[in-house]
């Protein structure tokens, strides 16, 4: 088959190393991979479903696909959540899709395409058998990498769908993982992620993050590692003291809290309390006192009181995230919250996420300001041609979920670091030159 192939990739990052292993697959079958969908022959939609608004976004990028078939667009194929989860209803209503793929179907991908070529549509979801590490195209910047480490989940949170769309936790064999990590090339920052990081290895009988981490530092390869996604219950002593210890762990942690009182906490089916998260932040910061904290938080959860949501808004102020995302709950089915009482109008829930941000707003401007006339060290992840300077990330942002800091140099180099000094900041950016022009 020697078709023209591009992608639309929606969701997270973690959907996002799935759909390389897609792009991984064509490569292997030595077909063309183009990012202008125009040429595209056939066009691939790798899907999210976690939250309803996501499913919408996926349906919508299927259906505005379908206009190029007016030029060279031949298929449409749906893989990803979405298919997995939905593929009853998905199959006989979205007919603008030529083929449909699950989350562990990649292999199927050349032959349910010739089939769909030879018979029409296709419904290949939950035909194939691979669940692991396949051959990948990194289609980030050259210097940023993600290692998805683990998929599925077991930490049944009442109010999400992960389980029901990818299964029970499973933690990738840890070879395999050092081999793909050896394999990305000079990698500045590799990002660790899977639905909870930190409980790698608990599928099989102990948990092996620190030890997973330990391995990986030690490739000469990655010159830095950030984790994201772990649970606040599962920071170990350990894993905190690598953090501390380990030049190349970036000191940033990335811990989804979800919520801050315990009466929530406990319908939402997490397994931490404020007293337990407050313990954990304090200690955090005593040990390593200039790490990064980021959190989410969902507000508008059913029975969420004003006084709940007020106390949310202290424990921001009292804790001072460096960087916190805010979502409003989602009603969706099949989740135990969904038949939870004191569902709550979609305006309160948006609201309440618009007031938390004002709060976390101010927050991170404090912060942000302390580091005018300082010197920080900045990745470069390439040009902002509308802002007319170079853009790049101190230690204390992820790429695309938090700030950024923006410079001006004579020549910058994507993936190098710079020392820039800051003159400015807002809410959520700083504001620089690098050294040299200083």
């Amino acid at each position: 088959m020697n078709k023209v192939f591009g992608m639309i990739s929606l969701g997270c990052d973690k959907n996002r190393v799935d759909g390389e292993r897609i792009l991984g697959e064509i490569k292997r079958h030595g077909c063309e991979i183009t990012g202008d969908i125009s040429r595209a022959q056939v066009l691939i939609v790798n899907t999210c479903a976690f939250l309803n608004a996501a499913r919408e976004e996926s349906i919508q990028a299927v259906l505005e696909s379908n206009g190029y078939r007016s030029g060279n667009l031949e298929k449409i194929v749906v893989t990803g959540c979405l298919s997995e989860k939905f593929i009853g209803e998905l199959f006989p209503a979205l007919t603008e899709a030529d083929v449909f793929l699950g989350l562990n179907d990649v292999e199927r991908l050349f032959p349910a395409l010739e089939q769909s070529y030879a018979e029409g549509r296709v419904n290949a979801v939950g035909t194939g058998a691979v669940r692991g590490l396949t051959e990948r195209v990194v289609t980030t910047a050259p210097h940023l990498k993600y290692l998805k480490i683990a998929d599925g989940c077991f930490n049944h949170c009442t109010y999400c769908l992960i389980p029901k769309i990818r299964g029970k936790y499973v933690s990738y064999p840890e070879e395999e993982l050092i081999a793909e990590a050896k394999s990305l090339g000079q990698t500045e920052e590799l990002v660790l992620v899977a639905q909870d990081t930190t409980r790698y290895g608990e599928d099989k009988g102990e948990n092996q993050f620190v030890n997973l981490i330990k391995k990986i530092s030690e490739l000469d390869n990655i010159c830095h590692i950030r984790l994201l996604y772990c649970y606040p219950e599962v920071v170990t002593d350990e894993l905190i003291g690598e953090l501390k210890r380990n030049p190349k762990l970036i000191k940033y942690l990335d811990i989804p809290l979800q919520h801050s009182e315990d009466r929530i906490l406990k319908l939402m089916g997490r397994r931490g309390s404020k007293a337990q998260y407050r313990a954990l932040f304090e200690k955090l910061r005593r040990e390593i006192p200039d790490i990064a904290i980021r959190t989410t938080f969902i507000a508008g959860f059913p029975s969420e009181t004003e006084g709940e949501h007020e106390a949310m808004k202290a424990f921001l102020e009292e804790i001072k995230f460096e960087n916190c995302g805010f979502f409003a709950y989602s009603r969706e089915p099949e989740t135990p919250a969904y038949k939870l009482p004191g569902q709550l109008p979609a305006k309160v829930k948006q609201k309440r996420v618009r007031a938390l941000y004002r709060t976390q707003q101010a927050i991170s401007r404090e912060k942000l300001s302390t580091y005018a006339g300082k010197t920080l060290s900045v990745v470069c992840d390439g040009i902002d041609y509308e802002k007319s300077c170079f853009v790049g990330r101190a230690f204390f942002q992820a790429s695309e979920i938090d700030g950024a800091v923006y410079f001006t140099a004579r020549y910058a180099e994507t993936g190098r670091r710079y020392p820039v000094r800051i003159e400015r900041a807002d809410a959520y950016d700083l504001y620089g030159a690098a050294e040299e022009e200083v």
